[in-house]
């Protein structure tokens, strides 16, 4: 063995005997600070906000305005638990009001742009192409970011045939271009009736004061051996009493929604039932544009065993309330929701329907072993979306044949299915239905 290889062997246990202290050596435990526990009160962290305030007074590089950055704050808190939610200074209670006249647009703010949920049939608005899901990133060059919903509808408003100005962002075609539109009196639109061969389409824009009565009178003079399609895509504002009695010319009595606000029971409103003759088969179109009372009235059909067909609704079925505040100021608060016949929440809560996460589907009662109930979700969901219709395709030779019997075969030859009072059918479609038409007021 080559004398380098003894010298390694000799010289080992000398070198383990110096590192072996210092390798392995137990590690000191540091002693744990204790932790204080996380309070459960959400009003703790207002102490936070005073130092926060004091740092901005006393460390912004320019002399900031407070009062601006307090009422910016109190806003941010208010749109965090829903976008609808507004604050008022005591100033704004004071302002005189801007004017009866508008574009024919309903929008809801999302953070710094606000997007298009509703568009009323020929107002300018319609007129300039404005669709639902439009996206409105300015007003008369300023940002949308610092006003409140209710800053927002004030400037909508103005005098008739004063002009508003509006960056917009289309949906359909990706185009961001200013439009200036002059401010008409806004008219509710007249129940419009398209005649078919094969069917008759009935648009219905909303459910305000003495609709279900114009609609009961229309609904007389039609064919009743056609199928019925009911257009909702733009049924937007109205009230709850209207969708109670609209909804009772097509189903029997039962629940329309329940009315939930905190500290209170909650109250039932009930489907008032006159129906009308029967139709052959009645559909009923639906999507993003169909708000509030419109819900509700889908809700009740769909609770009645009616199938659905087309998108979710919009999910605005709330209700706001102002509170005043002792500093001089106020609040519109959304303190009430809506939940539909079937259990639906036509309220959104802070969250959009399209971003909302489904409830998860419980599970079973072991006890019982009775089936679980379908989750709660926001807005009326169809059971049975239509898919691969195309932006300027007809939905009518889809929908006839989705209303067309199916035949069944036996052994003993062909069976005709069971046929029903009365069947009702959604579908939706971005694109109006195109043929001849004639309006009802």
């Amino acid at each position: 063995m080559h004398q380098r290889t003894w010298l390694s062997l000799l010289s080992l246990p000398l070198v383990a005997a110096f590192t072996y202290p210092v390798v392995f050596q137990r590690i000191k435990e540091v002693p744990r600070s204790e932790s204080r526990p996380v309070s459960q009160d959400p009003l703790a962290g207002l102490s936070d906000i005073q130092d926060v305030l004091a740092l901005i007074r006393d460390n912004y590089v320019d002399s900031p305005d407070l009062e601006k950055v307090i009422n910016g704050g109190i806003q941010g808190v208010l749109e965090r638990a829903h976008p609808l939610n507004s604050y008022l200074t005591a100033e704004d209670l004071h302002l005189v009001d801007p004017g009866p006249a508008g574009i024919g647009i309903r929008v809801i703010k999302s953070q710094i742009y606000a997007k298009v949920v509703a568009v009323v049939a020929g107002s300018p608005a319609a007129k300039a192409g404005f669709q639902v899901g439009d996206v409105v990133r300015k007003l008369d060059g300023n940002s949308i970011g610092p006003l409140s919903t209710w800053s927002l509808e004030r400037k909508l408003r103005g005098p008739e045939g004063s002009e508003l100005s509006l960056l917009r962002y289309a949906v359909a075609n990706g185009d961001l271009k200013k439009i200036t539109l002059k401010r008409e009196l806004i008219q509710a639109p007249a129940i419009t009736v398209r005649k078919d061969p094969k069917a008759t389409l009935v648009t219905l824009a909303d459910l305000g004061p003495g609709r279900s009565e114009a609609l009961k009178a229309v609904l007389a003079g039609l064919d009743h051996h056609l199928p019925l399609i009911l257009d909702l895509r733009q049924c937007s504002g109205g009230t709850l009493a209207e969708a109670a009695l609209a909804a009772g010319l097509f189903v029997g009595p039962g629940p329309l929604v329940t009315i939930q606000e905190t500290g209170k029971a909650d109250t039932a409103l009930a489907v008032v039932s006159a129906p009308v003759p029967s139709f052959a088969k009645v559909a009923i179109l639906q999507g993003p544009g169909d708000l509030g009372p419109g819900e509700a009235f889908a809700a009740a059909l769909k609770r009645a065993g009616v199938p659905t067909f087309g998108e979710r609704t919009g999910g605005l079925g709330v209700e706001r309330t102002r509170f005043l505040l002792k500093q001089g100021g106020a609040v519109e608060l959304v303190n009430k929701r809506w939940i539909g016949a079937g259990g639906e929440y036509l309220g959104s809560g802070g969250d959009k329907p399209e971003t909302a996460k489904p409830a998860p589907a419980p599970a079973a009662d072991p006890k019982t072993k009775a089936a679980p109930k379908a989750p709660l979700s926001y807005g009326v969901v169809p059971e049975h979306p239509l898919k691969g219709l195309k932006p300027d395709e007809d939905p009518l030779p889809r929908i006839l044949e989705l209303l067309e019997p199916k035949t069944a075969v036996s052994a003993l030859g062909p069976v005709a299915p069971k046929s029903t009072s009365r069947e009702v059918f959604r579908v939706s479609s971005r694109r109006d239905l195109s043929g001849p038409a004639q309006e009802v007021a």
